[in-house]
């Protein structure tokens, strides 16, 4: 009778065991070489570890190296993924949208982000962007974003980044006139966005809100586990906060606009209050939260890793740093005292624009996109299943003939020389 009880659990057991190793036993031939991991977890932290630590694309890189291949396996936030590199994943994924694959995002970042355009698909999707596009980024919207653009960037590199450097950033190599880049730049680009979007000017505010925002964006690729003490955790709080703080903002537009006081021209909130999409549909106000969020991730995560890659190339490139001054001295000359850049102006910055291009061309701030099979996909002799998540890295160009160098690290600071503020005269 004692051995019974144990007996019969072995016997109920093992063909639990047994079904469990038959489902998760791959029924495909011919997935991409690789590797799943540990259960659940899979190399979920290795990959979170390199962004963390800003070389997300050494996860990918000795991969590639390790199996000899352009396409592996992998499993990430506990999704079974396969990772596509250079311009032939990206061909078959561009030409494939919406038949064979479909935008998809970790649960994390569909939960802390909300309703909002990134993640909408089809036809609502389409009447949204068409909103944005004709409304607030055009032209002549763009147009004129520059005079803000410019007297802020004046403003930072006067009381910020030119004047007293080591007390204003202690991170700075003493007795050099350096600064770190990637650090300083997040809150210029941060209050940049906040004021061309939403013409947020109040310090304290705008203090707030970097704060939490920068809690929220550690959560945005993380397991989605709710509980203290995860950094996911922290930025549903954070994320709680900021949707508060933006509430009452589009309370407080919306009175302005009524009472004539704002103009429906004046930034993207007010733009977004007052228009309907083609169907005559007017947004939500959680729906207009959700989309301000989804902005500023699009403008400060993504333009403050590209500064900092540009400031990076400059340094490590003297003869293109010179021809990108000279272009931007002869600019500046042309100016009177304090006279704003306009429109026109950046149309004469052709090669510092060349320049920014190449960039972003060598080591986009995006390093990929993530897509869900809908049907199984052969794939460079590969099978990739119907419900697979594929991730689409950009940063590794399959036969480019240009040298591909590591990129430096953004957390530990991107030194960039500062020439002595009698030279802007």
């Amino acid at each position: 009778m004692e051995l019974f009880i144990p007996a019969l659990a072995l016997i109920l057991i093992l063909p639990s065991l047994l079904l469990i190793k038959i489902r998760t036993k791959p029924a495909w031939q011919n997935l991409p070489p690789g590797r799943s991991g540990w259960p659940f977890l899979g190399e979920t932290m290795e990959f979170v570890r390199a962004n963390w630590e800003g070389c997300a694309d050494k996860f990918v890189r000795d991969r590639v190296q390790k199996y000899n291949s352009t396409v592996f396996r992998t499993s990430l936030m506990g999704e079974p993924v396969a990772v596509l590199c250079g311009a032939a994943g990206n061909k078959f994924m561009f030409s494939n949208e919406g038949t064979k694959v479909a935008r998809w995002w970790p649960d994390s970042f569909r939960r802390l982000i909300g309703r909002s355009l990134p993640l909408l698909t089809g036809v609502e999707a389409i009447a949204r962007r068409k909103l944005l596009m004709a409304g607030f980024l055009n032209v002549e919207s763009l147009k004129k974003c520059v005079p803000t653009m410019d007297e802020l960037t004046r403003r930072y590199l006067m009381t910020h980044w030119e004047g007293s450097l080591q007390s204003i950033f202690p991170l700075i190599n003493e007795g050099k006139e350096e600064l770190q880049v990637h650090p300083s730049v997040k809150p210029y680009m941060f209050e940049l966005a906040c004021r061309l979007f939403m013409s947020i000017t109040e310090p304290e505010l705008l203090s707030r809100l970097f704060d939490q925002f920068n809690i929220f964006l550690k959560g945005l690729v993380e397991f989605s586990l709710n509980i203290p003490g995860t950094r996911f955790y922290h930025a549903m709080r954070a994320a709680d906060t900021l949707r508060r703080e933006l509430r009452a903002l589009v309370k407080h537009r919306r009175v302005e606009l009524e009472r004539k006081v704002a103009s429906s021209e004046q930034d993207l909130l007010s733009y977004l209050l007052v228009n309907a999409d083609g169907d005559g549909n007017f947004m939500s106000e959680e729906e207009i939260i959700n989309h301000m969020l989804a902005v500023l991730i699009a403008e400060y995560d993504t333009l403050s890793s590209a500064i900092s890659l540009l400031m990076k190339y400059l340094g490590e490139l003297p003869r293109v740093y010179e021809q990108v001054l000279q272009e931007q001295m002869e600019i500046a000359r042309s100016k009177a005292p304090g006279e704003l850049l306009i429109w026109e102006d950046l149309q004469r910055m052709k090669y510092s624009w060349n320049v920014i291009s190449e960039v972003l061309r060598i080591a986009p701030p995006v390093a990929g996109t993530f897509r869900e099979a809908l049907v199984d996909i052969t794939f460079e002799g590969y099978t990739i299943p119907k419900g697979w998540k594929r991730f689409d890295w950009d940063l590794v160009v399959h036969n480019e003939k240009l040298s591909y160098n590591q990129l430096l690290s953004p957390v530990n600071g991107l030194p960039v020389r500062l020439r002595p503020r009698e030279s802007f005269q």
